[in-house]
Order: structure tokens, then C-alpha cells, then sequence
């Protein structure tokens, strides 16, 4: 049974860092790109950033261009995100995604609060 488990969440100040990480476990990550993706109350679930399943292509959404930066250990199973100069608007439930195909896998999401 697929399952991904994100940790890594938490409080932090405006201007601080955080790294999330996504660790999986019943499937092999290898050939599924990894996403990161967030969302706040009332909206719906976004795109964060996305590495394909051999670390050649990255993408990210405008807002965390240049702050945040995703990667992956294949051979770990494991995904991470770098977060670098959080700001407010950063807060949200951050989620973990594996696709491949028409096959893809959530995590349950861990919490990101940034505030003074």
C-alpha cells in the first residue's frame, strides 16, 4: 500500500526557513515525478513546485521562484522542499504528491504557519 508521509512543518518568523520532507513507503519513487503542493481554507489545493522522476526538470510557481527549491532521493524514497524567506502568505497546509501516468499518491499534509 502506497503511502507518503510529510513532515517537516511548523511556526516560523517572516524571513525564516523550513524543509519540508515527504517520505514514502509500498512503491518505489523512482518513476513518479514528486509535487509539492499547498493550500489555505477555502481555496482550492495549488501547485507549489514539481521535480521530474530524474531530478532533469523542476518547476515552480511564481510566488516561491527564487525562495523555495524542491528535490528528491530516489534512493531514499524521499522528497524534500527548501524554504527560504517565508512570508505570511506562505501559510498553508503543505502535500506531498507522487504521479506517474494516471497514477498518483497524496500525503495527508503538514501544517506551514509563518508569523511574527
Amino acid at each position: 500500500q502506497a503511502q507518503l508521509v510529510e513532515s517537516g512543518g511548523g511556526l516560523v518568523q517572516p524571513g525564516g526557513s523550513l524543509r519540508l520532507s515527504c517520505t514514502t513507503s509500498g512503491f518505489s519513487i523512482s518513476s513518479y515525478a514528486m509535487s509539492w503542493y499547498r493550500q489555505v481554507p477555502g481555496k482550492e489545493r495549488a501547485l507549489v513546485a514539481s521535480v521530474s522522476s530524474r531530478s532533469s526538470t523542476t518547476n515552480y510557481a511564481d510566488s516561491v521562484k527564487g525562495r523555495f527549491t524542491i528535490s528528491r532521493d530516489n534512493a531514499a524514497n524521499a522528497a524534500y522542499l527548501q524554504m527560504n524567506s517565508l512570508k505570511p502568505e506562505d501559510t498553508a497546509v503543505y502535500f506531498c504528491k507522487a504521479i506517474s501516468g494516471s497514477t498518483n499518491y497524496w500525503g495527508q499534509g503538514t501544517q506551514v504557519t509563518v508569523s511574527s
